[in-house]
């Protein structure tokens, strides 16, 4: 895709690495490069965010947090401006708190249809419903999304433990259409309630 501010492509991404540090995790620039709009202090950052850009020699690239990142950005963290990185330089320090609280686990939810026909994608666990990663990002899924099999569609906080509900499982087509979103964002959900009202695609 061509950014519209200076005409560069971003080619590829760029994953992240992850280091532990303290009680907290350190995410490190995979490469050398300029880095901008990184997320500022107070985010969450969950595995396979996208947590900033890397220019690269003049070729843009998406740079994600690697499996098994879970924190909130620290005071250090920078979101305006662009800063040069060196090779394992730290781009972002992540402190416990929120959805950093423990490993990010998956679960896939089940399918049926209720006494109306309508296919429902339901909750495998009671929990905390998470629309979305953090005060400042975007609902995974919205009405009128196209999601597929495996495609993340909302966090389920259990006992301090966060899953990433992925779309898929039995009676589900590859292929939905979301129609409905039925769960209010850090709502309560037991195990088996409706939380997305689908059409096949």
């Amino acid at each position: 895709m061509t950014d519209a501010r200076n005409g560069r492509t971003t080619q590829r991404q760029l994953v992240a690495t992850l280091a532990t540090h303290g009680d907290g995790q350190q995410l490190l620039a995979p490469a050398v490069g300029h880095l901008r709009g990184a997320p500022g202090p107070g985010s969450r950052v969950v595995e396979g965010d996208v947590v900033g850009e890397l220019d690269v020699l003049g070729v843009l690239h998406l740079l994600t947090a690697p499996p098994g990142t879970s924190g909130i950005v620290g005071a250090g963290g920078r979101r305006t401006g662009e800063r040069a990185v060196g090779y394992g330089d730290v781009l972002l320090q992540l402190g416990p708190g929120g959805l950093a609280d423990a490993a990010v686990h998956r679960a896939q939810g089940t399918a049926a249809a209720d006494e109306g026909g309508r296919l429902l994608f339901r909750s495998p666990l009671s929990g905390r419903f998470y629309a979305r990663a953090g005060p400042d990002r975007p609902d995974f899924v919205k009405p009128g999304d196209e999601i597929t099999v495996g495609q993340t569609v909302a966090l389920l906080e259990v006992m301090k433990t966060f899953n990433r509900l992925s779309y898929g499982g039995p009676g589900l087509p590859e292929r939905a259409r979301v129609r409905a979103v039925l769960v209010q964002d850090e709502a309560d959900v037991e195990s088996g309630m409706p939380i997305l009202e689908l059409e096949p695609v």
